[in-house]
């Protein structure tokens, strides 16, 4: 049997993730070739094949081509490619209701922290609101110099963090003022596309200075036909400025990953009329007499049409409509029967669908149903009822102002400048989110965000998740927040989170006793390992225990259990249980998800009662077989009891 592979203990390839994607729509395009890394062989893209099968739609090096070009693209688009060796270590001081919620806060440089979710979250994220920095020359960027090192570039900058984070402020001045903000925004966002789920959602706030380059570049990551709309948010607040033209508003873009799989956005907007007719849920056709364009064409309503149904005006006892089906019949779409001729007109593609529907409504694409009414007059009215209204219009108007949201969250006991508005944040999640989605932000901030998230499953008795992502930036030392006591950021916001999650169930007692506003923490670091530069086969056996035991010193249990998770693609927030067992703590994520023991010299007992919980992934530490007989009783144990082949074993078990 061979043995099981080992964690891999890094991100995502992003290379690998785009091969991945290709082999699922041409496959004919990819060979094998030798692997010199590994001894085996590799699948890789034959580019004749893949010309070919692109026909004319390829090019190499054409002299003129529209696209959109900026110092440092190329660089910022091989980072994305790059894996790390980096990972999440739990917080649980930090964190709120660590063992039930479902939340995430996450500190850290956000393009590290997306890659590092990829696994996990690939293709699971409905909806991603990011507020970046505008680059207005006054305000942090976050700067990825991908040619320096991180020693390099904190001795020309001064500006790295102690976990080696990168932001400065970027100053007009700068050669390459709107370069640098190019290439920071669009490998996060190269990143972020691959977390959206096929019907996922991205909104993107921005102001004037890069409004164009980032409608450019959105464009090129997701696509013109997948540009949903381009809202203009009047913010409200004082505009009494020097300005010759005063601005009282930003825009946020909104894209699709998928266009076509959209459905209408769940929300209305707030200015309209409580009148308006888009609030009635019924639309009366008018009964219009037959014209030359309508042929002659007979539809007998059969035996058994039911006389009362809900919805539908029908008289049992009237002289006028028939007692018995047989009796009427629709000619040339009018009613007539032995005792009145009447007029009016329905579809009779519709009718007849109705009739083989069982006399149920059938509901179109849009949510809407068409229901008829047999009138006591004899005539057929078609209504049609509306399913979930939906009118949302480009122009955001009375959804608050950032002045505004200070103060709000002065209120909560917080310092934040320029917030956006929870009353925006809960009309832009309404949208898109359903009520058991991810909804992401890694330029969280304040976490309004995640704050309009609580609000929202609130009010409408969602369970939406939210995963914040936030760089530890320092609070100014003259601040009110300084003052405060909040050093950093994240700690503004996870209070922020902490207080108005308790004031929404204050509100709501009744309706919010189940409501999750908790969240767990996280913060990026390097590596659980230490870094081994040869591989096994290069070690003397003194020097091997080494290479089995290289997990850091400061690390404890949880920091390994969720770098695996992180590694395995298993989701952060799933629920976790620990029990003992010969002394040994047995981790179980998700009633079976994934069950680990990262004790030495694990017992037989150990091992049968992890088989017990029928598992889908396993984890050992390398270290804890104490020889190859051991490990292979191990293995044998979870043959037998989960009935797996050697081949379920290698994949099924992991170690690191």
């Amino acid at each position: 049997m061979d043995r099981p592979n080992r964690m891999e203990l890094q991100s995502a390839d992003g290379a690998q993730l785009n091969l991945d994607a290709l082999y699922q729509i041409a496959p004919s395009c990819f060979t094998e070739v030798a692997d010199a890394d590994t001894g085996g062989v590799k699948r890789v893209v034959n580019f004749d094949v893949l010309r070919q099968l692109l026909g004319d739609n390829a090019v190499e090096d054409a002299p003129e081509a529209y696209e959109f070009n900026w110092v440092g693209k190329q660089a910022a688009r091989a980072e994305v490619l790059k894996p790390i060796k980096k990972t999440l270590r739990p917080v649980k001081e930090d964190s709120v209701d660590w063992d039930n919620t479902q939340n995430l806060y996450i500190e850290g440089d956000n393009l590290e922290v997306l890659k590092l979710l990829q696994k996990s979250y690939l293709g699971k994220v409905k909806m991603i609101y990011i507020d970046p920095p505008y680059n207005t020359g006054k305000d942090f960027i976050y700067h990825d110099d991908f040619a320096m090192s991180v020693d390099e570039y904190a001795e020309a900058s001064d500006s790295v963090d102690e976990l080696g984070n990168k932001y400065i402020k970027n100053m007009d001045s700068n050669g390459r003022f709107h370069s640098d903000w190019c290439s920071m925004i669009y490998s996060r966002l190269m990143v972020a596309r691959t977390l959206l789920s096929e019907d996922g959602v991205i909104f993107i706030s921005i102001g004037e200075k890069e409004s164009a380059n980032l409608a450019k570049i959105a464009d090129e990551i997701f696509g013109t036909s997948n540009r949903l709309a381009f809202f203009c948010w009047r913010t409200d607040g004082n505009f009494d400025n020097q300005a010759r033209i005063k601005n009282c508003h930003e825009y946020i873009y909104l894209y699709a990953k998928n266009e076509t799989q959209i459905l209408l956005p769940k929300a209305i907007d707030p200015n309209i009329p409580k009148d308006s007719k888009i609030f009635k849920q019924e639309i009366r056709n008018t009964i219009i007499k037959n014209g030359p364009k309508n042929p002659v064409c007979d539809v007998v309503i059969p035996i058994g049409f039911p006389c009362e149904i809900e919805n539908f005006v029908i008289k049992k006892d009237s002289v006028v409509w028939p007692k018995y089906s047989d009796d009427v019949i629709i000619e040339n779409f009018k009613t007539t029967n032995k005792v009145v001729a009447s007029t009016g007109w329905a579809s009779r593609a519709q009718l007849v669908e109705f009739i083989e529907n069982d006399y149920n409504p059938v509901v179109d694409t849009k949510g809407q149903s068409t229901v008829f009414v047999l009138t006591k007059t004899g005539a057929i009215e078609t209504i049609k009822k509306r399913g979930e209204v939906s009118h949302v219009i480009s122009f955001l108007n009375g959804m608050g102002g950032t002045q505004k949201a200070t103060a709000d969250m002065g209120e909560l006991g917080n310092y934040f400048d320029y917030p956006k508005p929870v009353v925006l944040m809960k009309y832009l999640s309404k949208m898109y989110s359903e009520k058991d989605d991810i909804v992401l932000d890694f330029f969280s901030g304040s976490a309004t965000t995640a704050h309009a998230v609580m609000q929202l499953n609130a009010e409408d008795g969602g369970n939406r998740k939210f995963i914040m992502v936030q760089i530890p930036e320092e609070t100014p030392e003259d601040s009110e927040a300084r003052k405060a006591g909040y050093n950093t950021i994240p700690e503004i916001a996870r209070e922020r989170i902490r207080r108005a999650g308790k004031k929404i169930k204050e509100e709501s007692p009744l309706t919010t006793a189940d409501l999750d506003t908790g969240f767990r923490v996280f913060r990026l670091d390097e590596g659980n390992y230490e870094d081994v530069k040869r591989s096994p086969k290069e070690f003397k056996q003194d020097q091997l225990d080494l290479f089995l035991n290289n997990i850091k010193t400061d690390r404890n249990d949880l920091d390994l259990l969720f770098g695996c998770m992180l590694d395995w693609g298993v989701q952060l927030s799933l629920p976790m249980t620990q029990e003992v067992v010969d002394g040994k703590t047995i981790y179980t994520v998700n009633d079976g998800d994934l069950v680990a023991c990262f004790a030495e010299n694990v017992s037989e007992d150990v091992v049968k009662a992890m088989a017990e919980k029928m598992p889908l992934r396993v984890i050992f530490r390398d270290s804890c077989f104490a020889q190859d007989a051991d490990k292979i009783n191990i293995y044998e144990t979870f043959k037998q009891k989960l009935d797996w082949s050697d081949q379920e074993v290698v994949k099924n078990i992991r170690v690191i």
